[in-house]
């Protein structure tokens, strides 16, 4: 299996996003009923390709899910990367995605605030990891958002 393209995603062009959004309108209504994936088989594909060449081929529910929530975002103008779910980030790559500096993703790690593992002398952060620290944040900086605007009613603000 080849590794993952490191390369940083590309915000789609206006054809591809109608593209996309099309793509996605018509692969939804082929999405199994409710949410459980794996209970329902997926129907098989016709592909066609440019030069009128036919294959059927079987997509599992989970990718198809998959592939409907990508071609979602492509649709809405947003750039789309796929993970493996063992994923490990470099410190510049979990940068990009928190939208902060390097160093600043270095002194989370430094205080343990940021899981991470060596290998050699550079620090790697599982993406799972990066997940539920910025699903922590996140909460906390809601909290601190309701406890502002709590602060203003308070003083009729």
């Amino acid at each position: 299996m080849p590794a993952p393209s490191r390369r940083p995603p590309r915000l789609p062009n206006d054809r591809e996003i109608a593209q996309a959004r099309e793509a996605s309108r018509q692969l939804a209504r082929l999405l199994p009923p409710g949410d459980d994936d794996t209970a329902a088989e997926a129907p098989a594909l016709r592909l066609v390709t440019a030069d009128n060449q036919h294959e059927m081929i079987a997509i599992p529910p989970g990718a198809l899910r998959l592939l409907v929530d990508m071609l979602t975002q492509l649709g809405q103008g947003r750039a789309v990367t796929v993970l493996p779910q063992n994923a490990e980030l470099t410190t510049q790559e979990v940068a990009d995605y928190l939208n902060v500096s390097r160093p600043y993703v270095v002194s989370l790690i430094e205080q343990n605030k940021l899981p991470a593992r060596k290998v050699g002398t550079r620090r790697r952060v599982a993406f799972e990891d990066l997940l539920r620290f910025d699903e922590q944040q996140r909460a906390r900086q809601r909290a601190a958002l309701d406890e502002l605007a709590r602060i203003d009613a308070e003083l009729g603000l």
